[in-house]
């Protein structure tokens, strides 16, 4: 039996014990009110005559009473009706979308207006979770397709050397000892990335704050990337903001400079420009970074921070790297109590990162 059906049934039962209550309470009250009233009538009439006014009243209140309830039953039925339908249409829908859904079909959608507020926002709320799955499937199997990758080129060099060494087609020296450690250390880089973006969407990020300047982080940040710069042929410029303190964990913000350099030289070709500068504003000093490189599409921006998430999967991933640089990048910034963002104009114009950190130590610290 549908919902509606017996949404029905039940308002039909209301009206009924409510129809019938009201008929009894009208019998046992309305006659001997009516005979009250007509031996306190200045005529008194003989009892025939009082037979006959009181049966008169019976049967006119009878009639009178059941004309209306069949009236006002007939109208409250067609009423239920009417509301059952509008009810029951996007109750129903909400069912076979969550069918739907839990079958994984993520791309169900409901209608999420004219069934009244309360199913309008259970609607909405419902195409959010929907849409929230939908995102988390998509991510789930692009990080196992990416772990899949990962995992493939070091295990099938490991397995090939193993092979030849036991059939005597490769010895034992130190070209093929470096390979196999090498692949090792690989894998072992994996584990460590899978575990630190893991605790990091998690917030088990230890943070150590101390007190620092946006000048000494900066300065130790660019003596280890200069060299490297240099080697690619990228000019590295450095704009200098106001003398600014900080309270934060200096290791950590050095890891999200770190981060965005690395993916900013990555991404910018020789002969291309870095640029670095800070600037305070109110309680908050705002680090960006800007490269002239090859840009991000309005399509990717919106994942760039998402982890294994590369904006070309056709790019040598040695050359990117494991993907979650950015990811834990923008939770360190958060374990500050600030903000990591990008923008980009589309392809070929570049990009730019803006760390966003409050001046004074935030309260807690995870």
């Amino acid at each position: 039996m549908s919902i509606g059906t017996r949404l029905l049934l039940a308002q039909t039962l209301v009206l009924v014990a409510a129809i019938a209550t009201a008929a009894l309470i009208a019998a046992l009250v309305g006659p001997p009110l009516f005979h009250e009233h007509m031996l306190k009538a200045d005529h008194t009439p003989d009892p025939s005559e009082r037979m006959h006014v009181e049966e008169a009243y019976r049967t006119a209140s009878a009639i009178s009473l059941g004309l209306a309830v069949l009236t006002a039953l007939a109208l409250a039925l067609l009423v239920s009706w009417y509301l059952t339908r509008r009810f029951q249409k996007p109750l129903t829908d909400l069912t076979r979308a969550a069918k739907e859904v839990s079958s994984g079909t993520y791309g169900t959608r409901v209608a999420a207006e004219g069934a009244g507020p309360e199913l309008d926002t259970l609607a909405t709320a419902f195409n959010t979770m929907a849409a929230k799955l939908a995102h988390t499937e998509d991510t789930r199997r692009r990080l196992l397709s990416d772990l899949a990758h990962e995992l493939r080129t070091p295990v099938a060099t490991l397995n090939a050397h193993l092979e030849g060494l036991e059939d005597g087609v490769r010895e034992w020296d130190d070209a093929t000892r470096t390979v196999l450690v090498d692949q090792v250390a690989r894998l072992a880089r994996l584990a460590q990335d899978i575990d630190a973006v893991s605790r990091a969407e998690e917030g088990r990020l230890n943070v150590e704050p101390s007190t620092t300047t946006v000048a000494d982080v900066i300065e130790a940040v660019l003596r280890a990337h200069r060299y490297a710069f240099e080697a690619k042929g990228v000019e590295l410029e450095v704009t200098p903001g106001p003398p600014t303190v900080l309270t934060v964990d200096e290791a950590r913000i050095a890891q999200v400079l770190t981060n965005v350099l690395g993916n900013a030289l990555r991404h910018t070709p020789a002969a291309g420009r870095v640029t670095l500068a800070w600037q305070t504003d109110g309680a908050e000093v705002a680090i960006t970074v800007t490269d002239s490189g090859d840009g991000i599409s309005s399509e990717q921006l919106p994942h760039v921070f998402e982890r294994f998430y590369r904006g070309d999967t056709a790019r040598d991933r040695e050359q990117q790297g494991s993907g979650i640089g950015l990811t834990i990048s923008r939770a360190i910034a958060e374990a500050h109590g600030g903000t990591l963002e990008a923008t980009s104009g589309g392809p070929g114009t570049g990009s730019s990162f803006v760390l966003t950190l409050p001046l004074a130590a935030p309260k807690g610290h995870r």
